[in-house]
């Protein structure tokens, strides 16, 4: 595995976004295997590439950011980043003066055809004229409000028996064994596990395994590998069975997702 690529966390001496200037975008080419420190800033942030996947980890909880979707962090929220394949990442900076309580926790978000394109706009080289700025950043804001949200997160207990039980999970979400069998692996219980899952993460080890098995699926998905060794690799018996439960988390089909269309500036 190549060496990670250690980025600066600040934006270089950029102007930061302000009341006047709600929303700044700055767009930055970025090899595979590169992360963002942890760090925290004083806005939000909102990061969006069309090609390659992203992951975010921001207190006890990880997301994984597929092509064409977007992440929003809000202000002040301590957060690392890894770029997991090569891209031409755009980021939006966002003043708190215009972030609302619905826009509270980090979550990954659809990134809708205008969204795409008020993005785009912005992503000029010549300063925009105030007025168009302003407005090319009101309707970006409501269509951030406006996103849904994608059941991409993966919550991470502390209780270190259940999260020793996870990590063997993440390291290997095609494992065969059972929670009986990993529970034996780290020494506890089933009935004390099944109690902290609900207590700590709030849904059932199936819930939670549903949701590791997504978010490794989504970078072999990004890769172009074919679905059917994706199903194996990831513990199911068919291509069909992994795709009926993709479809179940995110309404369409695993090819469906992937390959949506984008700007031929983008594309290119």
């Amino acid at each position: 595995m190549p060496a990670q690529r250690l980025l600066p966390t600040d934006i270089e001496g950029r102007i930061p976004p302000s009341p006047t200037h709600p929303v700044r975008l700055y767009t930055r080419q970025m090899q595979a295997n590169s992360r963002f420190p942890r760090h925290t800033h004083a806005w939000a942030q909102v990061a969006y590439s069309h090609t390659g996947v992203l992951r975010v980890q921001a207190g006890d909880t990880a997301w994984v950011v597929p092509p064409s979707r977007a992440i929003w962090i809000p202000p002040g929220t301590e957060h690392e980043v890894w770029v997991v394949e090569a891209a031409c990442l755009r980021t939006l900076y966002v003043d708190p003066s215009v972030v609302t309580g619905t826009l509270a926790q980090c979550r990954v978000m659809e990134v809708s055809p205008l969204l795409r394109e008020l993005i785009a706009a912005m992503d000029v080289r010549r300063p925009l004229a105030l007025a168009r700025e302003q407005a090319l950043a009101t309707l970006i804001l409501d269509e951030l409000h406006r996103s849904a949200p994608l059941p991409l997160d993966l919550p991470m207990p502390t209780d270190k028996r259940l999260r020793a039980l996870c990590e063997r999970v993440m390291a290997d979400p095609g494992t065969p064994l059972t929670f009986d069998a990993l529970a034996r692996e780290v020494g506890a219980s089933t009935r004390t596990l099944a109690r902290r899952f609900r207590d700590e993460l709030g849904v059932n080890f199936s819930q939670w395994r549903q949701q590791a098995v997504l978010a490794s699926a989504i970078p072999l998905m990004s890769q172009g590998l074919p679905l059917s060794r994706i199903a194996q690799e990831l513990g199911y018996n068919s291509q069909s069975a992994f795709s009926a439960m993709f479809r179940r988390a995110f309404g369409q089909s695993p090819s469906a997702f992937l390959h949506r269309p984008g700007p031929q500036a983008e594309a290119a």
